[in-house]
């Protein structure tokens, strides 16, 4: 350990788990100096995946506050919540917040990302996001009443919120201006069969029609349909919260993520960034990945803490690491479980594995000889086998790879 490390201040700006898994991993691994983590949520740090179903549905131990189980006192980590973070004056290590300067030695950006706002849905009473504890505290009162509701996306989140609202009987109706579920995230070819799931569970779901406009008491849609909603859910993606660091010499894409390489440095010394806000270069799949799911603010951590530590070592370059993980997520939706892990791209060959008009069955896509990607409906034994084999770069067999019967890890060569 160097001794300057010992006066080295490391600043987390972000209280999310990218955030939090970061400060803890520092001192687990034996960060001798100063630990600042900076939230602009008033809470406690807190897990966000229940938000969309214990805390929204107010059942279970995370009814209230699915709070991280760590004693960051003890820890030494020192919190400051409430605290926004507007600018960052990197020639002079000073962040800028609205509670004044902030000096740093090491910077970590994890702020995450936010929803995209419906245009003009500002101020209008009665429409909601699903991002935050004060978020869902709010929906699950909203559900509470059992009323009309319309969830503009048929995303993830828009999914996950539909199934809790009919779990609580409310009238729900879901509208998506592509013409299937999950564009964007699957091909048609995979997200066509989801669609009987909205029927199955009493949803309707209108497809290829965009909302024009949000409305005190609902949604006009641009065919010129009103629908009529007690409360609207608009969950149409979500955007790197970034706009506070342009100008400060951060590179941003064009999506607004932070450009980090592949040890998850930006171009400014000494200034990390990992989770949600930032996109890397990866070598597995050949192209710059930006993820929004909690698996990746729980690997990336990992990496900056190494790399943070290494950077006081003789041989530090040497001793970092690089990020290139298998991408995953799951979500829980219609009395579904759904699994995602690695990275696909048009291309790709599908391969399927079951009826998707069963109930299992899993997806694989193809990039040559080796599996790039799977979606698991109900087969959790496929996804854990076909992430192992994307994380080796296994040759598998087309054959099979699409029995179902046989195991996925069989297939490989």
């Amino acid at each position: 350990m160097s001794d300057s490390q010992k006066q080295q201040r490391v600043v987390i700006v972000g209280s999310g788990m990218a955030g939090v898994q970061t400060a803890v991993l520092l001192r687990e691994r034996g960060w001798p100096g100063p630990v600042r983590l900076i939230g602009a949520e008033p809470h406690a740090p807190y897990d966000r995946p229940p938000l969309s179903k214990a805390v929204l549905l107010g059942t279970g131990e995370e009814t209230e506050a699915p709070l991280f189980d760590i004693d960051f006192a003890g820890l030494g980590i020192e919190l400051e919540l409430g605290r926004t973070v507007t600018g960052l004056r990197a020639d002079e290590r000073l962040l800028e917040t609205d509670a004044g300067p902030v000096h740093y030695d090491r910077l970590v950006l994890a702020t995450g990302a936010e929803p995209i706002a419906l245009p003009g849905s500002e101020g209008v009473p009665g429409v909601h996001r699903l991002r935050t504890l004060d978020d869902a505290r709010k929906l699950r009162k909203v559900l509470a009443a059992r009323g009309r509701v319309v969830v503009v996306g048929a995303g993830w989140i828009g999914a996950e919120f539909a199934t809790a609202a009919r779990e609580q009987d409310c009238e729900v109706t879901v509208v998506e201006a592509a013409a299937t579920p999950l564009p964007g995230a699957l091909p048609a070819a995979v997200t066509e069969p989801m669609r009987g799931w909205y029927e199955e569970a009493g949803v309707t779901l209108r497809t290829g029609v965009a909302v024009a406009a949000a409305e005190r008491g609902g949604v006009l849609l641009d065919d010129g349909t009103r629908l009529a909603a007690d409360a609207v859910l608009v969950g149409i993606g979500a955007r790197p919260a970034t706009a506070w660091l342009r100008g400060s010499g951060v590179a941003l894409g064009p999506d607004g993520a932070v450009l980090a390489d592949s040890r998850l440095r930006t171009a400014l010394p000494g200034v990390y960034a990992v989770g949600d806000c930032a996109s890397f270069p990866s070598a597995r799949y050949g192209e710059r990945l930006l993820v929004h799911h909690w698996d990746n603010a729980l690997q990336g951590p990992r990496t900056v803490a190494a790399n943070l530590l290494a950077e006081g070592h003789a041989d530090g370059e040497a001793d970092m690491v690089e990020h290139d993980p298998v991408p995953y997520f799951w979500s829980e939706q219609f009395g579904r479980f759904v699994q995602y892990a690695g990275h696909h791209a048009e291309g790709d060959e599908l391969v399927w594995r079951g009826d998707p008009d069963g109930a299992a069955w899993s997806v694989c896509w193809l990039r040559g000889e080796r599996l790039a990607a799977l979606l698991a409906v109900g087969r959790p034994r496929d996804l854990a086998q076909g992430r192992k084999l994307i994380q080796q770069g296994t040759a598998v067999d087309r054959a099979v790879l699409a029995d179902a019967a046989v195991a996925l890890k069989k297939a490989a060569r």
